[in-house]
């Protein structure tokens, strides 16, 4: 008897599954074969170009399909069970069609509490669509997002992964405004916008040489730490010698140093007798009973 299964999630995990067309036109797959290659040569070891090749698959469909799962697979002698468990723990690839720009709002922490919330709370009244949904143009689809360490200018809300910083909800409506009519903003920082399908494919290692020489410097919030820094004579000391760890005296006392706040060791199951009482043989308290 023949079982047929369909890779993908188990039914107790979030998300939806990976669906759409299983395999590539000929002409489609050697096309990213071609650029497969290129990627993988970046590479020691040809199964760590699986991330990139990830995102190059994702660059032709918009999102993660069985057809790209299995063309990974094939270039790097994976399984397609091995590449949808990699591509399943990450949420840079999408297991549904994405618009041209991915619209994240982050609601971590700071800037929840600097107005993130209303900000996603905003658009979505304003898109008529909920996190995680496309607008029916398919221009955007809105999400809302963990900390992208960009606390020193929060609120912020990427676009395809690019900055737009010290956003408010009635910036961040002129915001998606302008890329469903085609006008997408200048990040605040970092490089020229691109639609979603470009960007995964500068995240396969195959960018746009014109649109990384456009790169946006880092503001100025990133970098007042440096400048104070430098005014007051700071530096990190020198590095003039790396020994074993286990060289001398003075490296168990910074291994002591290290770990005197960690909490105890946790029970073990092997506990030594107590002082002056004998060891108990298991095999003859076993016997006696």
């Amino acid at each position: 008897m023949t079982v047929f299964l369909e890779l993908g999630q188990r039914p107790d995990e979030p998300g939806p599954p990976i669906h759409g067309a299983k395999t590539y036109p000929a002409e489609v797959a050697t096309r990213l074969a071609a650029d497969a290659e290129k990627v993988i040569a970046k590479y020691p070891q040809s199964r760590s170009a699986l991330l990139p090749l990830l995102h190059l698959v994702q660059s032709e469909d918009g999102c993660l399909t069985p057809a790209g799962i299995a063309f990974c697979a094939k270039q790097l002698r994976l399984t397609d069970a091995e590449v949808t468990a990699v591509a399943t723990f990450y949420s840079m690839y999408r297991r549904t069609p994405t618009g041209e720009y991915l619209v994240g709002v982050c609601t971590n922490t700071l800037c929840a509490i600097m107005g993130g919330d209303a900000i996603l709370d905003a658009l979505q009244d304003h898109l008529g669509v909920h996190a995680g949904e496309t607008t029916a143009d398919g221009r955007v689809t809105l999400e809302h997002v963990e900390c992208n360490a960009a606390c020193d200018y929060a609120p912020v809300v990427m676009v395809n992964w690019e900055f737009f910083d010290n956003q408010t909800p009635s910036s961040a409506r002129d915001l998606v405004d302008g890329l469903r009519e085609g006008k997408p903003p200048i990040p605040t920082r970092g490089a020229p916008l691109c639609t979603f399908k470009e960007t995964a494919r500068v995240l396969a290692g195959l960018p746009d040489p014109e649109a990384a020489a456009a790169q946006t410097p880092t503001g100025e919030a990133t970098l007042a730490g440096l400048r104070i820094a430098k005014e007051r004579g700071m530096e990190a000391p020198a590095v003039t010698e790396v020994s074993d760890s286990h060289s001398g005296p003075d490296d168990e006392k910074v291994a002591k140093e290290a770990t005197k706040d960690q909490a105890a060791p946790g029970p073990s199951a092997d506990v030594p007798a107590k002082p002056n009482e004998p060891e108990t043989d298991p095999d003859a308290t076993e016997s006696k009973t």
